[in-house]
């Protein structure tokens, strides 16, 4: 089970890392064209830019504390935000009849639930 949700971390920072990435350092003109991000047109430069961010903090979040053995509690909080995180986004994509990116986001979902019940429950780092 432990293996299972270090996998889990592991494939949603690496989500995370590349949306955030994505987000905070292309320019949201040429992210408006995608779309993938047909919701950027509507949305500020600095929103963008602060969804951005905090995808690269929940990258850092899902595996740095662990990693180090600081605040590993951190670790499943930063899966509930991201829960969080992606409900806003299946809600905005739902909006412009992206269901196919509903689909993902509701993936990404799950795998945050798995790791956020894991490390709260049965496989914390506490216990």
């Amino acid at each position: 089970m432990d293996i299972a949700l270090w996998i889990a971390a592991g494939l949603l920072a690496l989500v995370a890392l590349t949306g955030g990435f994505t987000k905070t350092f292309i320019p949201k003109e040429k992210l408006e064209h995608h779309e993938g991000a047909a919701w950027t047109r509507t949305a500020s430069r600095a929103f963008v830019k602060t969804l951005g961010v905090l995808e690269l903090l929940a990258a850092i979040g899902l595996i740095l504390p662990a990693v180090t053995d600081v605040a590993p509690v951190m670790v499943p909080v930063t899966a509930v935000c991201w829960i969080a995180l992606m409900v806003g986004a299946m809600i905005t994509h739902g909006r412009l009849g992206q269901l196919k990116l509903v689909a993902v986001n509701l993936a990404y979902v799950a795998l945050a639930l798995f790791i956020a019940i894991g490390r709260f429950g049965p496989e914390s780092f506490t216990a």
